[in-house]
């Protein structure tokens, strides 16, 4: 498109979208000597993405593999407002995702007239540190004199583990890539002092259990996007999924009137 996009095609059948189509395309693959990898971090990418029943979608991924903005083909350009036609909606859109803003994808905005959002998903315990990390996006941009963040966690009852980070909304989330220098168990190690300083967490909670809960706080002075970041404690064993529940709220701070 220019300097800053490229514009890709990826089927959904290739992905495993099609249910259908999956032992079919195995077989192909199998016969033609090809492989396709759905773990890499676009293919990833990608899947965490879809829409439901969206025979298209159009989506916008940064060079290190994070969602910015997504669109149902079957809700455009109706999802993203008003516009005079399709060019400008799609202008919105680029410029929107560009702008970390994530329109479509389903971030939770907090404001003082709605202070207060639900999420459930789930998160997987993964071999490698940094690998697998599911990502809730919070919009408190509407605190301008900031407030106290709060998320009251809730893991569900099966064998997973959770640990939860709270990081600012621009941090960018580290790759499973070691870095030179490094020792690979210790980078791997969920507790090292390069794991901590990797994601720079403003806060975080440990080792919920399952069928328990947990509470992440912290106080903020300005108007701020944040990540809340999931992911299995390898304490509770390699692969578990568990299912969590968050309850995340500000409280606005009170306006100093001097």
């Amino acid at each position: 498109m220019n300097e800053n996009f490229i514009n890709t095609w990826v089927t959904n059948a290739e992905l495993g979208r099609s249910p259908s189509l999956r032992e079919p395309i195995a077989r192909r693959r199998e016969r033609e000597g090809k492989t396709f990898d759905t773990t890499h971090p676009l293919a990833q990418a990608i899947m965490k993405s879809w829409k439901k029943g969206s025979p298209v979608d159009c989506l916008v991924i940064s060079h290190e593999f994070e969602p910015l903005g997504g669109i149902d083909y079957n809700e455009f350009p109706d999802c993203l407002g008003e516009f005079e036609d399709e060019v400008g909606a799609y202008l919105f859109f680029l410029k929107a995702s560009l702008e970390r803003e994530r329109p479509g994808l389903g971030t939770l905005i907090l404001t003082p007239e709605q202070p207060s959002q639900e999420v459930v998903d789930t998160f997987r315990t993964p071999e490698i540190a940094h690998q697998d990390y599911t990502v809730v996006y919070i919009d408190a941009t509407a605190f301008e004199d900031g407030g106290t963040f709060t998320a009251n966690i809730q893991v569900g009852r099966d064998s997973g583990i959770g640990i939860f980070h709270l990081l600012d909304g621009d941090k960018k989330l580290p790759t499973e890539e070691v870095p030179d220098g490094i020792d690979p168990e210790t980078w791997n190690s969920q507790r090292s002092d390069e794991y901590r300083k990797a994601l720079d967490a403003l806060t975080r909670v440990w080792g919920i259990f399952p069928d328990e809960t947990g509470q992440i706080t912290y106080q903020f002075d300005r108007g701020q996007r944040f990540k809340l970041c999931a992911t299995g404690d390898q304490w509770g064993g390699i692969g578990d999924i568990n299912a969590f529940h968050a309850k995340i709220s500000v409280e606005a701070a009170e306006k100093n009137e001097n």
